[in-house]
């Protein structure tokens, strides 16, 4: 897997993490983690009508390959901890730990029998000091069938899994139990994807078909390149790339980094000492920020590009 889909995937992985100013006083990070979050099924179940909150997300895409094409499929989410930093703070604070699952698969086999994987992590940062904690667990299901056109259409569902019965929990609570920032990254070998985006003509009516919950699946690496499939849970084009004139993750990429950065730098030292006393995660932003050189800062701006032009198909 290449440096530039990495670098996507952990843009995802913290996207809304922790916003500007940084700091755990802040409104804005006191409801954290809206995006691709899985709950325990019990919470869902449990949830007023109506309620967004999902214990699963499906991604269906289409393969143009044979029962040969085989699948490496990366889930990468982050399991959320209590910060020992917080410990003597009344508002409590959660951490990240980042979770990853990988699985392989031949599609030839999905054809005769769809499979099952479970996956479970026990809570914390520290394995062995959390075994009384609990664990969080789940499930990923992948089936594949002929679809029209002679692709394959494959359906990948990850499912959580973990008990959790108390259903007037704090919501701080229940994130202890999801999993957050949840997305996969599916790489073929002896096949191809086909974009559900900008579908060839004579794919249309099968793209049109394919059902996606709570992921946006894309196209990831190089232009062209169709070996590699992200389901994203926020929407995303084809082929996206991070700008080579960022310094490093602001947990906001859709924000500009320019003014991002030079809102730091405005920061107060009162302020600052929060940031630093906020997250281990915080404290390296804000020092990266603060060690930004003049020609770095510029870098950021007057750039104009056109991210996304679709060339005419062949």
């Amino acid at each position: 897997m290449s440096d530039a889909v990495e670098r996507i995937a952990d843009a995802l992985l913290y996207e809304g993490y922790l916003l500007y100013p940084y700091r755990r006083s802040a409104v804005k990070n006191r409801q954290r983690f809206n995006f691709g979050v899985l709950y325990p099924e019990e919470h869902v179940a449990a949830a007023e009508p109506g309620s967004a909150d999902r214990c699963f997300m499906q991604t269906e895409c289409l393969v143009s390959g044979s029962d040969a094409t085989t699948l490496a499929l990366k889930l990468r989410f982050l399991q959320l901890v209590e910060s020992a930093s917080a410990a003597n703070e009344a508002a409590p604070w959660q951490e990240a730990v980042e979770r990853t699952v990988r699985l392989d698969y031949s599609l030839g086999e999905l054809f005769t029998e769809a499979r099952r994987d479970v996956f479970a992590f026990l809570s914390g940062a520290d394995d062995a000091a959390a075994v009384a904690a609990g664990s969080l667990n789940g499930e990923v299901e992948l089936s594949a069938g002929f679809s029209d056109g002679g692709t394959i259409r494959l359906r990948v569902r990850i499912i959580n899994r973990t008990s959790f019965p108390a259903a007037e929990a704090s919501r701080h609570d229940v994130l202890k139990r999801s999993l957050v920032s949840c997305h996969a990254i599916l790489a073929l070998s002896g096949g191809q994807f086909v974009s559900l985006l900008d579908p060839p003509d004579e794919f249309s009516a099968a793209v049109a078909s394919c059902e996606n919950i709570g992921a946006w699946p894309v196209l990831v690496g190089e232009a062209g390149q169709r070996d590699t499939l992200l389901a994203s849970p926020i929407i995303l084009y084809d082929y996206p790339t991070i700008a080579p004139e960022s310094a490093g993750d602001l947990f906001d990429a859709t924000e500009i980094d320019e003014i991002l950065s030079l809102r730091i730098m405005t920061l107060t030292e009162e302020e600052k000492r929060e940031v630093r006393q906020t997250d281990e995660r915080a404290r390296r932003l804000l020092d990266r920020t603060e060690s930004l050189t003049a020609e770095q800062v510029m870098q950021m701006h007057g750039v104009l590009r056109q991210p996304h032009l679709f060339e005419d198909r062949p």
